[in-house]
Order: structure tokens, then sequence, then C-alpha cells
């Protein structure tokens, strides 16, 4: 299974280490396409070594390419937001999940698309049920 995996860059590297261990929950289903998101050595300042359309068209590639998108968007950014929309017009499965403690509400663009699943967790355990749930129903189709 490919697995496409978007969080925060350019709009904050903040929630890394729950990236981190999102990540590795998910390469225990599959190969994750967008492994670079947890790695410590991109800042907010994103791949600086590599061109704006290059990252561009590289992640529309990767998005098209996956089996399963998963996003977790307590941290508002807009590539996020772009990458959600891009894979709502490609028809993936979509799961997208936050804390309530950091934000209350999910922007309505993205919790009123179409086939995009949306959960809020208080722990890194939860979200990881959460993952699993959304993997084995979409597996199940």
């Amino acid at each position: 299974m490919k697995i496409y995996f978007a969080g925060s860059i350019r709009g904050g590297r903040h929630d890394i280490e729950i990236y981190k261990q999102i990540i590795q929950h998910l390469k225990g289903y599959g190969d994750v396409l967008t492994e670079h998101v947890g790695k410590d050595n991109i800042s907010k300042d994103g791949e600086i070594n590599l061109t704006d359309k290059y990252i561009h068209d590289r992640d529309v590639d990767w998005i098209n390419e996956c089996d399963i998108f998963v996003a977790e968007v307590t941290r508002p950014s807009l590539g996020v937001g772009y990458e959600i929309r891009t894979a709502v017009g490609m028809n993936k499965r979509i799961l997208c999940i936050y804390s309530p403690k950091e934000l209350k509400r999910v922007s309505a663009m993205i919790a009123g698309a179409p086939g995009v699943k949306i959960a809020s967790y208080s722990k890194i355990e939860e979200a990881k049920e959460i993952i699993d749930k959304f993997i084995t129903q979409t597996s199940l189709r």
C-alpha cells in the first residue's frame, strides 16, 4: 500500500514529533511516500534545495500514486489544504486527524469536502487507533 502523509512544513514545525510517530505507525501498513515530512532536517523553510515547482509536481504525482491519504491538520497549513483538495479531486480515500486542544474546529472547506473523514484525538495512541480503523475499513472496500 502506498500512503501519502500530509503535515505542516512551511506553516510551522511545532508538531514534528507527532508526525514522526504517525509516519512510523503508517509504515506498518506500507510505503509512506512523504516520510520526509517527519524529518528533523526540514525546517519551516521547507526543502530549500528544491524548487517550488519541483516540490509541487512531485507531491501531486505522489498524491496520484497513493492508495490512501492521511493528514494531520492540527496546524493550519495552506500546503496541506491544497494537498487535501488535490486528493479530493482524485477521489482518494482521505483521513484528516487533529488535536482538539490545539484546534477547536477543522476548516469547513476540509470538513465539508466529499469523501474526507475527520477525527479528533487526545493522545497519539488514540490517533493510531483511528488510523488503524480507517485503514481496515478502507481495505474492506
